[in-house]
């Protein structure tokens, strides 16, 4: 199965919007209501949601379930990665650099949208970063 990003950044946009109480953690699975994206199947949500733990998007305090991933919160490289792709506007721009470049890694990913992000903040402020 092909990684997708878009539905990496729609699982992790999820994820964090997720209720949880200070110190929870849940078993997310791939056929929750709460992950669901249009379009994509459970096997599909099941291999991402993988993903994203092996790129240790996730801290899964420890639990290891045989189907889905142990939720507690986003780590810090998770925020750091749905930050710099949180807007729409960035998000299709990194991807058509990315597609035009002919490939990327979540590392370069992220790095393109925070060079968007930059551009634009040195656009509306007039100060260079």
């Amino acid at each position: 199965m092909k990684r997708d990003m878009d539905l990496i950044r729609e699982l992790l946009l999820k994820l964090e919007s997720l209720p949880m109480r200070m110190g929870g953690i849940v078993v997310i699975t791939p056929d929750a209501e709460e992950v669901q994206v249009e379009g994509y199947g459970v096997e599909q949500i099941d291999y991402h949601l993988s993903l994203i733990r092996e790129a240790g998007m996730v801290d899964i305090g420890g639990v290891r379930p045989m189907v889905g991933i142990g939720f507690r919160r986003l780590s810090w490289t998770g925020h750091e990665f749905l930050d710099s792709v949180r807007s729409p506007e960035v998000w299709a721009r990194t991807k058509a650099g990315a597609l035009a470049a002919g490939g990327f890694t979540v590392q370069l990913l992220a790095d393109l949208a925070k060079g968007f992000i930059k551009k634009q903040i040195e656009d509306r402020t007039g100060v260079k970063l």
